[in-house]
């Protein structure tokens, strides 16, 4: 009988030391779970590396985890960000919560999509874009630029996901800095004189749309093809392609400064920047667009370079995140 329990207490102190062993690393990731979980299941295969993954909510759109890793920053539990977006990773770099990492991964990629000091890397872009439904709006009367939604004719149409979160608050800090500050308010001001309808987030906005409450809606690319995708009876409209350019938003991948698990933190970063990944986020309904050559895709995701872009610097976009939002939580009511 004592022979017996000597063999389970050391079955048991094996197991636990096993289990103790197994590596891990902690990602907190504002792109949606249904299309971010597979790819981080499929690095767990490929690696054996545990995942522990943290995910946002459509609310308030990577908001709520930078926030969180700044309060983290003298403690800090995550390893990775893996942003759907790219300014408020810009902000998380200034308030000093990242570290760089120069991944090997990211040599083919542009380098305005990297970081000078590398401290963040750009992968997988998205599009800001109009969806409309094609039993609501004919084809000639499309508009063609987000400046022709002040229009009388538009007036309560036009859905937009709250603008203190996610893309939309990025959209908003780029119409700053392209346009000054002076007339990026006025438009928002013959916006919301426009009856704009204000709702929780860019797939909300979409749905207004598919369901056919409202003939429009500012959404991005991958909430659109996910409509799209299904049958439902919308189309995409890139804006202003004879004017400021449509704006392009890549996801974004960075290095938390003392996480606790740094190699695995850099061979998920390795992951999450190679072609493999750029292409699993093109052929899934998210339909993201790679940002290099070479990478698989399906024909309806366009080429990254048929997209007329809008010119921007983003470091110049996250100058004007908090002054934007300001103006935005002052005038937007939902």
């Amino acid at each position: 009988m004592k022979r017996l329990i000597s063999l389970l207490f050391v079955l048991l102190l094996a197991l636990g030391c096993a289990k103790e062993g197994q590596k891990e690393v902690v990602v907190y990731t504002s792109v949606d779970q249904v299309f971010s979980e597979p790819i981080l299941k499929d690095f767990e295969k490929k690696t054996g590396i545990k995942v522990k993954a943290v995910y946002d909510v459509e609310a308030t759109k990577t908001v709520g985890l930078v926030n969180r890793l700044m309060a983290e920053k003298e403690n800090p539990k995550c390893d990775v960000f893996w942003n759907n977006e790219i300014v408020r990773t810009i902000v998380l770099k200034k308030k000093g919560v990242l570290t760089p990492y120069n991944s090997p991964s990211a040599e083919d990629i542009p380098s305005q999509f990297k970081d000078k000091d590398y401290y963040w890397t750009g992968f997988a872009a998205r599009a800001r874009v109009l969806i409309y439904n094609t039993k609501m709006l004919k084809e000639t009367g499309l508009p063609k630029s987000i400046f022709e939604l002040t229009e009388p004719k538009w007036k309560g149409k036009v859905a937009l996901a709250y603008p203190l979160f996610g893309t939309t608050a990025t959209h908003i800090a780029a119409l700053y800095a392209i346009l000054g500050r002076e007339k990026a308010e006025e438009y928002l001001k013959a916006l919301n004189a426009n009856k704009v309808v204000i709702v929780d987030g860019n797939s909300v906005a979409r749905d207004m749309v598919v369901k056919g409450k409202l003939p429009l809606a500012f959404t991005d690319t991958d909430d659109a093809n996910v409509a799209i995708q299904s049958g439902k009876p919308v189309k995409m409209i890139y804006p202003d392609s004879n004017g400021i350019g449509t704006l392009l938003i890549p996801n974004t991948v960075a290095l938390i400064k003392g996480c606790p698990h740094p190699d695995e933190g850099k061979k998920l970063i390795d992951y999450l920047l190679s072609k493999e990944v750029e292409s699993k986020l093109a052929f899934c309904e998210s339909a993201n667009m790679p940002i290099r050559d070479g990478v698989k895709k399906p024909l309806h995701v366009p080429e990254f370079s048929s997209i007329k872009a809008m010119e921007i610097d983003y470091y110049k976009v996250a100058e004007n995140l908090d002054r934007s939002a300001r103006f935005c939580q002052g005038l937007f009511v939902r």
